[in-house]
């Protein structure tokens, strides 16, 4: 269903007018409020009506920027991301760029500018794997593996520790559960004592956990949506690509990046197939792009674009 349903929000267009987004009085009055200087927008849909709204009710030369985190071009990226009128597209890729001149952006109205992350993955300051691990009550020595999760929680991870315990596997995993706390609770209690791995179920964590998680495991199993796979990019951690159910169209977009970058992309069509699929992860170094201490570029081209009041 995720294909026509992506299909019907880009033919409809339901947010191309300012006349069809509902609730625009409430939105209006919150802007008047706050009186922005400058607008960025980070969703598809916030482009076009919003943008009319905005320019004419606060200033018609209101400077409004999108920032897309699309790594790539794919049948996922959104039409809806591309307004020539806007004042500055931006995005982390030139590959993303690219994608938005080819939908009708100016190529003098697009700037890459790296990816947009969390604060703790500009500061690049972590523990070595063993301490980090050691935190955990976790061998440094020993196979370990982060299992990722979506933001509503959905994950399979019960089913994966099965697989890796059937074959024998000696490892250590370490499996996100975020808000779902019925999947927290239920490998806290049964995956306490499985022989030859140690379960770590995690609930939501913040950012520099993550980052010190991506920088010390083995490889993190996770769906292609360009949060985590720019993540994993960002800390160099192997990833194995979750396509259970199908890919979605956004991250078809994500996975071009890996194609084209990468000799072999790492996919697991089910998750109980993850044991054997990890044997398929590409020898060498790991597909990456370096950051720089902050996103100082993005916001240099922001502060050029100023209204002064």
């Amino acid at each position: 269903m995720h294909f026509p349903y992506f299909y019907f929000l880009e033919i409809a267009g339901m947010h191309r007018g300012a006349k069809r987004i509902i609730g625009a009085k409430y939105f209006l009055q919150d802007s008047k409020t706050f009186d922005p200087n400058i607008v960025v927008s980070m969703h598809s849909h916030l482009n076009h009506g919003f943008f009319d709204l905005l320019r004419k009710e606060i200033s018609p030369s209101l400077p409004f920027v999108v920032y897309s985190g699309e790594l790539a071009d794919g049948l996922g990226f959104s039409r809806h991301w591309v307004n020539p009128k806007n004042n500055l597209f931006v995005g982390p890729t030139k590959e993303c760029c690219l994608a938005a001149q080819k939908r009708g952006m100016p190529p003098g109205k697009c700037l890459v500018v790296g990816p947009l992350l969390r604060k703790s993955f500009y500061l690049k300051t972590f523990q070595s794997r063993s301490d980090l691990l050691g935190t955990y009550g976790l061998d440094g020595g020993k196979p370990t593996y982060l299992l990722s999760t979506g933001a509503n929680g959905v994950n399979h991870h019960a089913e994966i520790i099965n697989s890796f315990l059937n074959l024998g596997e000696s490892c250590q995993i370490i499996a996100l559960c975020g808000t779902n706390h019925a999947v927290y609770r239920d490998l806290s209690k049964n995956y306490n004592n499985c022989a030859g791995i140690k379960i770590i179920p995690l609930q939501t964590i913040q950012d520099k956990e993550m980052f010190q998680l991506l920088k010390s495991v083995d490889f993190v199993f996770a769906r292609p949506g360009a949060g985590i796979s720019t993540e994993a990019l960002v800390t160099s951690c192997p990833i194995i690509f979750d396509t259970s159910g199908g890919v979605m169209p956004q991250e078809t977009n994500n996975l071009n990046f890996w194609k084209k970058y990468s000799n072999s992309v790492a996919i697991c069509p089910k998750p109980s197939l993850l044991p054997i699929k990890m044997k398929s992860l590409e020898k060498g170094p790991p597909l990456s792009i370096v950051v720089d201490k902050s996103p100082e570029l993005f916001l240099s081209a922001l502060e050029g674009l100023v209204r002064l009041k």
